[in-house]
């Protein structure tokens, strides 16, 4: 550094930076007998914004293997999406159906 007077010394500052990922977590939905096709689809689209087809995809995988990984994100948005599933509510097309599809949350 020049210039000012002073002492003419310049410090050297060493700055270290360290970047620390934020570790994935899956939000799950799981099968029951309690929701249709449709209603799945329907919620899919209205919760996560998927095209009708993704969506499609989803409903097929969680009625052959009893579960789906819809979205790997941080915790605190799959936690988000996941209270949006649970308020979603009841499939009306299913009269025995008392509530919202069952979601949870998983490290990935």
């Amino acid at each position: 550094m020049t210039g000012g007077g002073g002492t003419g010394t310049q410090t050297d500052t060493e700055v270290t930076t360290h970047t620390q990922l934020i570790p994935p977590y899956h939000l799950i939905l799981l099968d029951d007998d309690d929701h249709s096709y449709e209603y799945v689809i329907e919620m899919l689209i209205a919760v996560f914004g998927m095209s009708k087809e993704r969506a499609y995809l989803h409903a097929c995988e969680v009625d052959s293997t009893q579960r789906t990984i819809v979205i790997t994100t941080s915790r605190e948005h799959a936690e988000l999406k996941q209270e949006q599933v649970h308020a979603y509510g009841p499939d009306h097309r299913i009269p025995r159906c008392a509530g919202s599809m069952t979601a949870i949350v998983e490290p990935a």
